[in-house]
């Protein structure tokens, strides 16, 4: 805080977080520090929902021969979406001349969102606790 009143901007120690700063300036009311480190609070939220919402896949990729690929197919399981079939051709010269395929499959993963976490939670608990006494 002293940093801040002698300086006009935010400089945050190794060690220290912006929540203890946070709390500290609102003890003292230094009402413009609080202002600009809610600020910094937000901007960091909506970063951080930026990249919860961007979807998170998982890739699979199976061997099929010919005569299977059809079922193997049809039988991917619920969520899982073929991408790309690729055809390989035919795997040993002294079998029969059945190609063989390559399937890419994938899955997207529900995103979770951050402000369910449990630290989030206390956080804001501790926020309520401050204001409310």
């Amino acid at each position: 805080i002293l940093k801040y009143l002698r300086h006009g901007k935010v400089i945050i120690d190794r060690g220290l977080s912006e929540e203890g700063v946070l709390a500290e300036a609102e003890f003292y009311q230094v009402a413009s520090l609080v202002r600009e480190l809610r600020e910094r609070e937000k901007v960091r939220e909506m970063e951080a929902k930026k990249k919860v919402g961007r979807p998170q896949h998982v890739y699979r990729v199976l061997q099929s021969h010919e005569e299977e690929l059809t079922q193997m197919l049809s039988t991917l399981s619920d969520g899982w979406k073929c991408e790309q079939v690729i055809n390989i051709g035919s795997g040993y010269s002294y079998e029969c001349n059945q190609s063989e395929f390559l399937i890419l499959a994938s899955y997207q993963l529900d995103a979770v969102e951050e402000e369910s976490s449990p630290s989030r939670q206390v956080s804001s608990d501790r926020y309520n606790e401050n204001h409310l006494s």
